[in-house]
């Protein structure tokens, strides 16, 4: 298995769009993706950062799925709406996963 942590900074006021980003993130995935899980988060402390961790079969298969020419038509919503409530670019770290069900 392999992972990305994705790190977004939420602008004021954007709280309602933060799931319908979400959702059409959803909506354009592929079956066959590699996949496992998507889970988004709000940090207590800081209810401006946003945390997604994203886990899949292995690197090869996100790094294939970064690649997908009908994803990415799939994206141009979500990426147009994540412009609009984030601030700046996402930050990415790639974890190796060690241990997990």
């Amino acid at each position: 298995m392999w992972a990305q942590l994705i790190t977004m900074r939420l602008k004021a006021g954007k709280d309602d769009e933060l799931v319908k980003v979400t959702e059409l993130l959803r909506d354009s995935e592929q079956p066959g993706s590699g996949l496992l899980r998507s889970v988004t988060m709000r940090d207590q402390s800081d209810p401006s950062r946003i945390y997604t961790l994203v886990v899949f079969e292995s690197e090869e298969k996100a790094r294939e799925r970064e690649q997908d020419s009908q994803r990415e038509e799939g994206l141009k919503g979500a990426r147009a709406l994540m412009a609009e409530i984030f601030e700046g670019p996402p930050e990415f770290v790639d974890l190796t996963v060690v241990a997990g069900d």
